[in-house]
């Protein structure tokens, strides 16, 4: 298969299914990973796709507007956030990471709740500065922009020194065996000074991060209080899980 072929298929499939995996597509294409690999690198230099640890996503389109944020599946995310909400009360400490998916359950805050949050995420921040009643804390530091968060020891000293009574934690992927694990080795490392620092951890997080992994681990799974996914508690797919010792709401 020519190169230009392989590169409309890959493509084609990233387009079908928002990602592809490189064992699947040598196993489809019959090629060795290696190549599977040099062709990601060429179109993610050429800004086709975004290469990710053992394949790779669609890139995300850039609004104009820095703050008009596009949120990916935002209803599934509203149906995923509104279960936690039950989790807040009047007068907490919380910490929030970045993520679409916590970037929407800012959005529903109710208006009346009053507590102190601490994110590093700009948008997050951004979101909670129209809050009525949080008091909310940025946490500066080096900016990674694709994200728009802060990274950095800046970023993970000041968190070690907070006393939350709970953080909402994003996951770009969990599995059995290795818990949270992230894509980026800094972002990983500010999610482990946020759960050393609270008292309960919730990661919230849509059933397509199950079973999946990253490269970087973030905590294993009985360092998780909660989770919260789209799915229902007793659906068949969380059943590990449930058997970790995990709450499932």
């Amino acid at each position: 298969m020519l190169k230009a072929e392989r590169h409309k298929y890959i493509m084609t499939k990233l387009v079908e299914e928002q990602r592809v995996v490189t064992t699947d597509l040598a196993l489809a294409l019959d090629l060795s990973e290696d190549t599977i690999r040099r062709d990601l690198n060429e179109l993610d230099s050429k800004k086709l796709l975004e290469k990710v640890y053992g394949g790779a996503v669609q890139v995300k389109e850039k609004s104009a507007n820095v703050f008009d944020i596009h949120i990916s599946d935002e209803e599934e995310k509203k149906q995923i956030v509104t279960k936690a909400l039950s989790l807040l009360r009047d007068d907490q400490v919380i910490i929030m990471s970045g993520g679409s998916t916590n970037l929407v359950f800012a959005k529903l805050i109710p208006s009346d709740l009053k507590a102190t949050i601490y994110t590093y995420s700009l948008p997050i921040a951004m979101q909670l500065s129209q809050h009525p009643n949080i008091d909310l804390i940025f946490i500066g530091g080096k900016m990674q922009k694709n994200a728009m968060v802060t990274i950095g020891m800046d970023v993970i000293q000041v968190v070690s020194k907070i006393k939350a009574d709970i953080c909402f934690i994003g996951a770009s992927s969990i599995n059995i065996k290795q818990g949270l694990t992230e894509i980026g080795y800094e972002v990983s490392m500010v999610k482990k000074a946020m759960i050393e620092a609270s008292d309960k951890v919730v990661s919230m997080f849509s059933s397509d991060k199950l079973n999946t992994k990253m490269a970087h681990v973030v905590c294993d799974l009985k360092q998780l209080d909660t989770i919260v996914t789209n799915l229902s508690p007793d659906d068949i797919q969380l059943e590990e899980y449930r058997k970790s010792g995990v709450f499932i709401l």
